[in-house]
């Protein structure tokens, strides 16, 4: 499956996983606005976007950027929509990597959530409705996703999927970045 072809949406009963409208900016500004969401947002090899957007024109231009990404196949960025309350409240980011390092030819995984939506049964539900098919979707073996020592609930919940701490970097442009776990 060519998720640049197909474009899949996961659901369960509280959450769905969609392609981003533009219309999702004003829930997407309460994420990337929120500093206590910051930490645990995952910019390695970004070009120093730190994803901290305070206004709707910010937040407008990045969710404008991930839909023209996903509409030419650079990476797939999705909205997180709670459906009970009707708005969105994060992001997945899924994208091939390729390096010369040991996490070439993998998918890395970001998930960006609201700060109250950063616990353990949160992250594992939301994760849990798309992690078995992104090796199909993106056409590789292993995941990877950041897990900073501090992500005690984020940590636990990717182990609760399967993932494993790798002892590897993620060797960038100008730097070397640690904290990964891989399934």
């Amino acid at each position: 499956m060519n998720v640049f072809e197909f474009q899949p949406c996961f659901e369960n009963d509280k959450y769905i996983i969609r392609k981003p409208i533009i219309e999702d900016a004003n829930g997407l500004l309460k994420v990337y606005s929120d500093k206590l969401s910051l930490p645990f947002f995952n910019s390695d090899n970004c070009n120093g976007d730190n994803f901290y957007y305070n206004t709707i024109d910010k937040m407008e231009s990045a969710l404008s950027f991930w839909i023209d990404a996903y509409n030419n196949g650079w990476f797939v960025r999705y909205t997180i929509v709670d459906k009970i309350i009707q708005e969105a409240i994060g992001s997945i980011e899924i994208c091939l990597r390729k390096s010369s390092d040991s996490f070439d030819g993998v998918t890395i995984f970001r998930l960006d959530l609201r700060s109250d939506y950063e616990k353990i049964d949160n992250i594992y539900e939301i994760s849990n409705l798309i992690i078995d098919n992104i090796n199909n979707m993106m056409g590789t073996k292993k995941i990877i996703t950041k897990c900073p020592l501090y992500a005690i609930d984020r940590i636990e919940a990717f182990k609760k999927l399967g993932f494993k701490k790798s002892n590897n970097l993620l060797v960038g442009k100008n730097m070397s970045y640690g904290d990964y776990w891989e399934k």
